[in-house]
């Protein structure tokens, strides 16, 4: 399983890491990218900037939206791809749809046949086991009212990004609510996962809590 978890996607910090991910040359490269985390969102320069990053690299990019797909369609839609990249927005709104359209089921899937995950904020978040990082701070509002946090469990830790030093607290207060690991990410960061491998792009200063291990 490869994934690709990031808090604003491929930065200069991390391009490097992701190049290696995707092992062909990224001309060669198609991205399926799903803005639909930022639907109920008012501003959305992130989904423009998110695609120049991936056309910035060479890479072509054809956009899906979750809230007219359905499992059958999405997998044929998703198949071409080499990398999937699920941007940010509204993580509950985000997490809400992924279960409707079967994304969620589609992912592991395709993800099993050698197709790379690409999370951006919101999109790293439902790869966690759950969604509960979005409570512990106040500007991802649970406006749908979704009371099933659980997520697509890619991966067996939770994630805080666009970390910087004033959500110290807040941090520290959220993990005492949780028995799973976490790690913080800031925007020149993003976990790697490459099958049992789990490393660190950026700067290598991680913040962790309960336990969270990178590779050896």
């Amino acid at each position: 399983m490869k994934l690709f978890l990031s808090s604003a996607g491929i930065q200069p910090e991390t391009k490097q890491a992701f190049l290696d991910l995707i092992e062909k040359d990224p001309k060669d490269c198609k991205v399926a990218f799903i803005p639909t985390g930022a639907d109920p969102q008012e501003k959305k320069q992130h989904v423009q900037r998110t695609i120049d990053q991936i056309e910035d690299l060479g890479m072509s990019l054809f956009k899906v939206d979750l809230k007219i797909e359905n499992e059958q369609s999405l997998y044929e839609k998703l198949s071409p791809a080499d990398a999937i990249c699920v941007n940010g927005g509204n993580t509950f709104y985000l997490l809400d749809w992924v279960k409707k359209s079967g994304f969620d089921k589609v992912a592991k899937r395709l993800l099993n046949e050698g197709k790379i995950y690409f999370g951006i904020s919101a999109g790293s978040y439902i790869a966690c086991p759950t969604i509960e990082v979005s409570n512990w701070r106040n500007h991802d509002n649970n406006t749908i009212d979704l009371k099933d946090l659980s997520a697509m469990n890619l991966v067996d830790f939770l994630m805080f990004v666009h970390y910087s030093q004033e959500w110290i607290e807040t941090v520290e207060d959220g993990y005492k609510t949780t028995q799973l690991p976490v790690v913080v990410l800031t925007d020149k960061q993003a976990i790697v996962v490459n099958g049992d491998k789990i490393s660190l792009a950026g700067p290598q200063e991680v913040l962790t809590f309960n336990n969270f291990k990178l590779s050896q």
